[in-house]
């Protein structure tokens, strides 16, 4: 058996990390670190053993066939866990742009592709190498791309600013279960649904990458520039007078004067703190390495200060009438992340 699994795991687990390790290459900003990758990994691999357990219940209780089940049940049902994983991460703001939705999404895709392969590889010693070139393979980057598709969809959705965000992840869960769907249709002809995947798989992924990382770099100009005219605003005292401003003056009538001057700190040390993640993508798109700070640590320690003190209430509706994007909240929680790394 050991002899066996060795033989055979290269063909069925290797080429879908190699694949994984290609989309990473791509990646010229770093949007996802290697912390990040291994966690995500590590969570497809727990869901695809929670699926182990989900489908064996759920075939004894249903009374439906293998391949039926497998036709019609299973694609829903894993698809549906997977995209857990994803949906965590995205209520967090720990995706911001289809280059990370695509990363995470294959990422949580190959962790359960490599359980359910090593499952079956324990589970099927008869089968020969041909049968995990296609077999092994082709449901690896079945999977993988699958989740991936979903994270795409659904952070297509999100940038159209499609509300409530739950009318985000249904399209996208029926896209990734339908694709499973198919896959596992073309059982009887593992060959073609393996080739096409191949195909179809590598190259949508690295059209959207082009595209993305274009969309990127325009936004982070964009963005910057726009950020940098907001804090000469704060500093000169413009803004007081712009309806921001006027809005800080009416929650402190309402929350009390002594927080006027935390709002306004609070809203400068939030711009800044974006103008220097910003900034550092910026710089790393060039091939310039920009080390964190202490200082970037102290400004961290700052702002969560001036949250404390402002208190939930008025920080929630500053955060509201200031309309911060999900983007915005995205750069910070991934500069305050590499600090936490460092």
């Amino acid at each position: 058996m050991t002899q066996h699994l060795l033989m055979q795991a290269p063909t069925a687990l290797v080429p879908v990390l190699a694949l994984f390790g290609t989309l990473l290459y791509l990646d010229s900003y770093d949007l996802v670190s290697f912390r990040e990758v291994t966690l995500t990994i590590t969570a497809g691999a727990l869901l695809c053993l929670a699926s182990l357990g989900v489908n064996a219940v759920l075939i004894d209780k249903l009374g439906l066939d293998f391949a039926h089940y497998s036709w019609f049940v299973a694609p829903p049902v894993e698809e549906t866990l997977k995209a857990l994983a994803l949906i965590y991460l995205f209520t967090r703001n720990r995706i911001g742009f289809m280059i990370d939705a695509a990363i995470m999404g294959f990422a949580v895709g190959a962790g359960f592709a490599l359980v359910e392969n090593i499952y079956l590889l324990y589970a099927f010693p008869q089968a020969n190498m041909g049968v995990w070139v296609i077999r092994g393979f082709g449901t690896a980057v079945m999977h993988s791309g699958a989740t991936a598709l979903f994270a795409m969809v659904v952070q297509a959705q999100i940038e159209r600013n499609v509300r409530p965000i739950v009318l985000a992840y249904m399209p996208a869960l029926f896209a990734a279960a339908l694709l499973h769907c198919v896959f596992n249709l073309l059982g009887a002809w593992p060959l073609i649904a393996t080739a096409f995947l191949l195909v179809v798989c590598p190259l949508s992924l690295v059209f959207i990458f082009s595209r993305s990382e274009h969309a990127v770099h325009d936004w982070l100009l964009s963005d910057y520039e726009s950020h940098l005219q907001l804090l000469e605003k704060i500093e000169s005292g413009e803004f007081q007078h712009e309806e921001g401003g006027r809005l800080f003056l009416s929650l402190a009538r309402k929350f009390g004067q002594n927080k006027l001057a935390d709002m306004f700190a609070y809203m400068r040390l939030h711009t800044e703190l974006v103008l220097r993640s910003e900034k550092i993508s910026l710089a790393r798109e060039s091939g310039e390495a920009v080390p964190v700070t202490r200082e970037d640590v102290e400004r961290f320690a700052e702002m969560h200060a001036l949250e404390r003190r402002i208190g939930r209430t008025a920080l929630m509706t500053i955060r509201r009438h200031l309309h911060f994007s999900r983007r915005e909240l995205w750069e910070l929680n991934e500069l305050e992340g590499e600090l936490w790394r460092a």
